[in-house]
């Protein structure tokens, strides 16, 4: 076992600390509670079952929808999928075509909104198009703003399919400038939001939307069960590309996403129980997947963890992370397993990153990772950080049990960035059979109790 609260990390003595081998009674322990681990998988899996949908058709013509892309087709698209719900539901078809919506599409119990090839729904940039305002979250803290693009609120069985293409029109212009030195208005409303929560102030009473520039995410099912979201490339979003919160039973498959704009996260369960993310491709402005389960004193206030989530044979690009859990974790993150992936870009920071800190508090336990193939990233392939921000609280988070194994990179900055906190240490980190090429540091390891290496390299090329 190696203790690495004061581990050197720079050297070539630091570098034959840090590929130590452990104990064999510390090996034995580890090696079980991955088996145990990995062993929980095929009943998850069983346990999540895509909704399927009555054999109806409800074709976004037959009610006024015209895909000329001028022509606002969102009094159309709501009457369908009002349409398909009041009959027992099934399938709202848009066909080839590009079909302009000035407004949200609010989906319903038993209804797939389902794209054929060629068709693009193009949204409004408009904010005042999102109005009335709706119970949503805003970066993990509830609140009413305006509307996400596509929203569900207490809903099962839903479902955005096809092999379509659905455009936020997001940009420079619009929602994006609303971000940081474009939009100083935003900086205020994030404040008075995290205030409002540190005091209590309920949900409902947190209005916001029209002046205070609080972007919104792009797909957001809120408290529903049985969520499919399948085959469909997203692009030009607001914020977070798709956000399931409260969710159970959730499906995310074969999706692509690209989109480079800032907070533009490709998928982001917050709070969410028995969730699938595979065979996605992710190009985005921020970081591909991003677990999360609220923030600060709100996301403790609602005390829902995400947890039950597989990432499999998913290929990640452009973004600050590949897989992420944090940093708004405040409600805990757990049984975590990421298989089968490929991550490779110049412009993709880490590969696997953890995040919080003693303000945003929770917990991460339960971390599974194996057969992650790393082409290149700009910083550390492997990223555990409590110190996120720099922010400092009253609420030390816990990370343990993270277990990594056959993950090999090409090109790196360096290996590993564990930082825990001296009050609260990262506890048992296992990497099996890894390689790390061509690294250009040693890796960083502070506050960390129970690290084990094993079969673990850092090769260089010649």
């Amino acid at each position: 076992m190696v203790s690495a609260s004061k581990l050197a990390t720079t050297g070539a003595a630091a570098a034959m600390l840090f590929f130590a081998a452990a104990t064999t009674a510390c090996r034995a322990a580890a090696a079980e509670s991955v088996a145990a681990g990995w062993d929980a998988l095929p009943a998850l899996l069983a346990s999540i079952q895509a909704p399927a949908f009555p054999d109806r058709q409800f074709a976004v013509a037959d009610y006024g929808a015209v895909g000329d892309g001028k022509q606002d087709c969102h009094q159309a698209f709501a009457a369908a999928i009002e349409a398909c719900h009041a009959a027992g539901g099934g399938r709202v078809v848009v066909p080839a075509g590009d079909w302009l919506v000035r407004g949200p599409i609010h989906l319903l119990s038993n209804v797939n909104v389902h794209l054929e090839k060629g068709a693009t729904i193009r949204f409004s940039a408009d904010a005042a198009d999102y109005l009335p305002l709706v119970l949503t979250r805003f970066e993990g803290t509830e609140l009413m703003n305006y509307s996400p693009l596509i929203y569900a609120f207490e809903q099962e069985n839903i479902a955005v399919t096809g092999a379509g293409t659905l455009d936020g029109q997001a940009g420079p212009k619009n929602w994006w400038s609303w971000k940081g030195r474009g939009g100083p208005q935003q900086e205020s409303a994030i404040q008075d939001l995290g205030r409002m929560a540190d005091e209590g102030v309920p949900p409902a009473e947190r209005v916001f939307g029209e002046g205070a520039q609080l972007r919104i995410n792009f797909v957001q099912p809120y408290r529903c069960q049985n969520v499919l979201i399948e085959g469909v490339k997203f692009v030009n979003s607001p914020m977070w590309i798709l956000n399931p919160v409260l969710c159970t039973n959730v499906t995310v498959r074969g999706v692509t996403v690209d989109s480079h704009g800032p907070n533009n996260d490709g998928c982001d369960p917050e709070s969410c129980r028995r969730v699938l993310i595979e065979e996605c491709l992710f190009d985005t402005g921020d970081d591909c997947i991003a677990i999360k389960s609220g923030r600060n004193a709100d996301g403790r206030r609602v005390g829902v963890p995400s947890e039950e989530i597989v990432v499999r044979n998913c290929r990640m690009k452009d973004g600050h992370g590949g897989v992420v859990l944090g940093s708004e974790m405040s409600g805990g993150i757990r049984n975590v397993y990421v298989e089968d992936c490929e991550m490779d870009s110049p412009d993709l920071e880490r590969a696997i990153r953890l995040k919080s800190n003693s303000r945003r508090g929770g917990y991460l336990e339960n971390l599974f990772v194996r057969n992650v193939k790393v082409g290149e990233v700009s910083d550390a392939v492997i990223r555990i950080n409590l110190e996120y921000w720099g922010e400092t609280g009253d609420f030390p988070p816990r990370v343990r049990n993270v277990f990594i194994e056959n993950v090999t990179s090409q090109k790196s900055n360096m290996p590993l960035y564990l930082v825990g906190l001296p009050e609260r240490k990262i506890e048992n980190v296992q990497l099996l059979n890894c390689e790390f090429k061509n690294a250009k540091k040693p890796s960083v390891l502070e506050h960390v109790e129970q690290l084990e290496l094993r079969d673990v390299s850092q090769p260089r090329d010649e």
